[in-house]
């Protein structure tokens, strides 16, 4: 029996290219990603997906593994984000992906729940974080958005972990993955601007100022090699002088 990604968003393209999943394993890679979402019939399609697919998968005895996320609609904007905390969502993008989880863990089918936090890598939508970005600054303005910190994680990493999270057989779990370390939207558009060659004039908003620090203690715990993915306040020139490249062609190409 072969394993099987659902999606064709950047997460699940990424993972048929680079990761093969193996036996009876159902990666769940699709549904709402963009965090400002409040329209009830895209939560609606969503639910209707994660219902069928847990329905199948508890027929099959599948495990079934989903992606949720870590962000700041979940957790809130303060203190530590841990898996085992009680969480009360700020939005209705957070209050859906719980929903969500709380589908999967109650329908008696095996579960892994992963909860991200913002991948970056190639061929990401134009909507999402970096690629906006990129746009925004190759445009000659960028809004920033004072206050906002995101916890980035690259792509290769969230496989990594979930390769490693599957050979050890890891079940009935919710794993954070996140580099446990965020940066704000000032840090992210300079970096950016260095990694273009390129500045742009910022217009500021301001936001509640966010400080949550997603915990990876679990993932640590798990998948030890993680230790050597460079997490820190370096993270970022990381991802830059890796990503900016691919960002950049792929703004031009879409331009």
């Amino acid at each position: 029996m072969t394993g099987e990604v659902i999606g064709d968003g950047f997460i699940a393209r990424y993972l048929r290219r680079h990761l093969a999943v193996d036996g009876p394993v159902t990666v769940l890679a699709a549904g709402v990603s963009r965090t400002s979402e409040t329209a009830p019939e895209r939560f609606a399609r969503e639910a209707a997906l994660v219902t069928e697919t847990v329905r199948r998968c508890r027929e099959r005895q599948r495990l079934l593994v989903l992606l949720s996320s870590a962000s700041c609609g979940l957790y809130g904007r303060r203190g530590d984000g841990r898996e085992d905390a009680r969480v009360a969502p700020l939005t209705p993008y957070g209050r859906h992906k719980l929903a969500m989880e709380r589908i999967v863990s109650g329908s008696g089918a095996p579960w892994l729940t992963l909860r991200l936090s913002h991948l970056v890598g190639p061929g990401q939508n134009p909507a999402q974080l970096m690629p906006s970005l990129v746009a925004q600054i190759r445009s000659g303005t960028v809004v920033v958005y004072r206050g906002a910190r995101r916890d980035l994680l690259d792509v290769r990493h969230f496989a990594t972990v979930l390769d490693r999270l599957l050979g050890l057989g890891v079940r009935g779990q919710v794993v954070n993955v996140a580099s446990g370390f965020s940066f704000s939207a000032e840090e992210i558009v300079t970096a950016l601007e260095k990694g273009l060659g390129q500045r742009a004039h910022r217009t500021l908003r301001d936001v509640p100022t966010e400080s949550l620090r997603i915990s990876n203690r679990r993932m640590r715990a798990f998948v030890p090699e993680t230790e050597h993915f460079g997490f820190g306040p370096g993270y970022l020139d990381s991802l830059m002088a890796r990503y900016v490249p691919h960002l950049a062609a792929t703004e031009r190409a879409g331009s």
